[in-house]
Parts: structure tokens; C-alpha cells; sequence
């Protein structure tokens, strides 16, 4: 174990911050902390976010039953009834930040799977950026009035979905490109041209038919009922923001007339184009 002047605790939070029912209890930065036991192993009672900022070999292993090297980058998710263990080998330094939070926001999160106990490791580089975007989160204010901890606490919902869509990037597979490409082609493009689904099919290298079946199997709907998402998802924005006519809306989109345009419309919203601008309007 590193000789214990080597310890250092730089808290960046002298008291809880409460927004509603949710609490952030602690932040701050740790060097050389004591690893933890990994025949015992920890159980917190609240949700913990590591990010290991120096470590060149540790370990980190849970109830699930996984056990997983760690080094300088990779990124914990603690959940609160799960028994963990995590440190460096032994001898080793190292320096973690750690966040702990509770509340039904995580909850939430937890329910639907954003915050995934049975994947507790991602990874997140370069580490000087990471670590400036923690200390941001906590240092750019007192958290001693509403207004600043209501910012401290959008900034931590806004790192972590950073940190969790970075990892999502990361295991994005090349094999993939033909799915994104695909949805941007069926998507709005202004002043480019609509594409049918049969024509995006041919842009990516598919018959339609492959297209169409792993297309559905990977977002859930057709190309077809996509698109339409799109455009009307398009529409509506176009209708609340301006005044544009539904003619010259429907053109744009690529309906044939106005008539299929509003049929659309109301299939997918609920209401004609009429109804959903006086809403909007207030009227």
C-alpha cells in the first residue's frame, strides 16, 4: 500500500445538495484512498460514480459476479444494493472522483435501464478534459442558494448522460454505418431531395427487402413508418415556429397534395395541421 502522507481528500461539497427528492451527498477528488476488501466487499445504499483518473492496474469486481481490470479512464456506476469491490493492485497509486447521489431520479434511470447494474464499467478519455468537466460541475458555483444548486444539479445529469453517450460511441460497431446513414437519408434534410424508402435502400448497398427487415429489427419501425415520423415531426416544429403555408409545408415534405399531408397529420398527431397551429397560437 502507498505510504499514508500520500493520502489527500479534496471534497467538493460541504453539505448535501437537495433538488426535490433527490440528493447529490458527496464530490470530490481522493488520492490513495485504502482499495476495498474485494473478499468483503461494500454495499453503499446509494448510487456512486468513480471515474479513475490515475491508475495504472486495479481491479474492480461485484455480486453479479464480474471482475474486470481497471485503469486510468474507466468509469464506475455504483448501485446502491449491489456488493462491490474496487482499488488498485497492490501497491499501486492512484486518484478517483467520486459523486454520490440518491434519489427518483437514478431511479428512474435504473428502471429503464440508462443506469444499467449488470454493465457497472464504461470508459471515458482524454482524462484532463473529463476531470475539468467534474470540476465544473461543482466548483463553478456555491451551492448555497436554489439557483446554484439547481445548476450544479443540471450539470451533473448533463455529465453523466455525456459520460454514458461517449461509451455508447465508443461501441458503436463500423458495421453499424449503414443505420445511421440510412436514418439521416430518411430524415429532413432541407433543400435536399425526399427520398423514398426503396431509394435510401439502394444508397446503402441493400435490396429493399433486407432493408426494410433489419432496418425494423433495429429501430423498432419500418423505414416507411419512420420517415413519416420524421416529416411530421418536422412539420409540427415548422408550424409552431412560423408561419409557412400547409401547402408549401406539404411540398417541402414530399406529399403529393395538402389533403395527404393533413390525412397524415392527424394519423400521426391526433389533430389536422389547423387544429395543432390554433393550439399552438394559444387560440
Amino acid at each position: 500500500m502507498p505510504p499514508k502522507d500520500h493520502f489527500q481528500n479534496q471534497p467538493w461539497l460541504t453539505r448535501p445538495i437537495t433538488i426535490g427528492a433527490n440528493t447529490i451527498r458527496a464530490a470530490g477528488l481522493v488520492n490513495n484512498v485504502p482499495g476495498i476488501d474485494r473478499k468483503s466487499m461494500r454495499v453503499m445504499g446509494k448510487y456512486s460514480l468513480i471515474y479513475m483518473l490515475r491508475l495504472e492496474h486495479g481491479f474492480y469486481s461485484d455480486g453479479h459476479g464480474t471482475h474486470r481490470a481497471l485503469s486510468a479512464g474507466d468509469v464506475l456506476w455504483l448501485h446502491p444494493e449491489l456488493p462491490h469491490a474496487y482499488g488498485p493492485d497492490e501497491g499501486r497509486d492512484w486518484t478517483q472522483i467520486y459523486v454520490v447521489f440518491e434519489g427518483p431520479q437514478w431511479e428512474q434511470w435504473s428502471r429503464e435501464g440508462i443506469l444499467d447494474a449488470s454493465q457497472p464499467l464504461t470508459h471515458a478519455e482524454p482524462l484532463g478534459m473529463w476531470q475539468r468537466r467534474f470540476e465544473d460541475v461543482f466548483q463553478s458555483d456555491s451551492p448555497q442558494d436554489p439557483a446554484s444548486a439547481l445548476r450544479i444539479f443540471g450539470r451533473l445529469l448533463n455529465l453523466m448522460t455525456a459520460l454514458l453517450a461517449t461509451h455508447a460511441e465508443s461501441q458503436r460497431s463500423t458495421a453499424d454505418d449503414w443505420l445511421k446513414e440510412s436514418q439521416l437519408l430518411l430524415g429532413v434534410r432541407p433543400g435536399a431531395p425526399v427520398l423514398s424508402p426503396a431509394e435510401v435502400a439502394r444508397k446503402v448497398g441493400q435490396s429493399y427487402e433486407s432493408f426494410r427487415k433489419r432496418f425494423a429489427a433495429a429501430v423498432g419501425v419500418s423505414p416507411g413508418q419512420f420517415q413519416q415520423r420524421c416529416r411530421i415531426d418536422f412539420a409540427c416544429a415548422a408550424i409552431y415556429q412560423g408561419n409557412r403555408s400547409f401547402k408549401a409545408l406539404a411540398e417541402e415534405l414530399g406529399f403529393c397534395d395538402v389533403f395527404h399531408f393533413s390525412k397524415t397529420f392527424r394519423q400521426v398527431v391526433g389533430d389536422t395541421p389547423s387544429e395543432f397551429r390554433r393550439k399552438a397560437r394559444g387560440a
